[in-house]
């Protein structure tokens, strides 16, 4: 789908996006512990992603949003595979979310997953965004696999879970150009981004015309509101949150209870946001309790 057409769709209503994929394929009883995540699952067992993209569907997602998050070609080198072999994968991921959506039987949007370099490294600098790499190196890593996406007949790309400002503005000059429709999310719970530096990566990427959705995912509900207010005036927002839980990078495990309330979505939207979901640990049940909020 065009840029142009996406701007359209979204200023005629709230789109809800799908929940926490990763987590869901984890209470379907698979072991997603490696550092390849649920990008074990396209390798291993496709169909698994298939049926629960179709349990978002159901729920009444607008957007499925690809399980190619985690898909990097240094990680899956490790596990033997080339780098043909990975470009595979990621055409897979959209392929599946695509048949996902089209036996909704309504229309529903496929977004290409971009996860940040820190989480194909798996060791919690998502939340952080100490690197080892400079942003020539970024935009290096990132662009076989935003070129790859970019062709593989998703809607639009989602690059989510960004952690600093030097990765924003890598991403973007990547997306620059290419006439692909993106929204760039911000690490809303990573401790590389001072206010500041918030408020000017969220201005860096509305700068991108392919760029047409801005705002934050994988933090507690409660801090979603202060940091869309951070967006520069005139973009549309996106706002996922995880349940509230909270993710031990260490330990790998969840601690702590979920809290994310339907009704949080009516103060996001009023505050510009057009595409809202949920993202790790948010179940279907928490999407349709969206879906009926928002929709009423």
């Amino acid at each position: 789908m065009s840029v142009p057409s996406i701007v359209d769709l979204l200023g005629e209503r709230p789109l809800v996006l799908d929940g926490g994929l990763g987590t869901l394929l984890e209470a379907r009883g698979h072991d997603l512990s490696s550092s390849l995540w649920s990008a074990r699952l396209l390798r291993d067992d496709p169909d698994e992603v298939r049926v629960a993209h179709a349990e978002f569907v159901t729920a009444g997602a607008d957007v499925l949003i690809t399980s190619s998050y985690q898909v990097g070609y240094d990680a899956l080198a490790a596990e033997g595979l080339s780098a043909a072999e990975v470009d595979e994968l990621l055409r897979a991921s959209v392929r599946l979310a695509r048949e996902a959506a089209d036996d909704a039987g309504r229309d529903v949007l496929v977004a290409a997953s971009i996860g940040p370099y820190g989480a194909v490294r798996a060791d919690g600098s998502e939340y952080t965004g100490v690197y080892d790499v400079d942003a020539a190196a970024l935009r290096l890593w990132h662009r076989r696999r935003l070129q790859v996406l970019a062709d593989a007949g998703a809607d639009l790309i989602a690059v989510e879970t960004l952690p600093s400002l030097a990765e924003v503005e890598a991403v973007a000059a990547e997306l620059a150009g290419t006439g692909a429709a993106a929204w760039i999310s911000l690490s809303g719970a990573s401790s590389g981004f001072t206010r500041a530096t918030r408020i000017a990566a969220l201005a860096a990427a509305a700068e991108v015309d392919e760029v047409v959705a801005v705002g934050v995912n994988c933090c507690p509900p409660g801090s979603v509101a202060e940091a869309l207010a951070d967006a520069p005036d005139g973009v549309a927002l996106v706002a996922y949150p995880n349940s509230g839980e909270q993710w031990d990078a260490h330990a790998r495990a969840w601690h702590g209870a979920g809290n994310i309330s339907p009704h949080d979505a009516s103060a996001w939207i009023e505050a510009g946001a057009r595409l809202v979901g949920g993202c790790c640990r948010t179940t279907p049940a928490d999407i349709a309790g969206l879906v009926a909020a928002i929709r009423r």
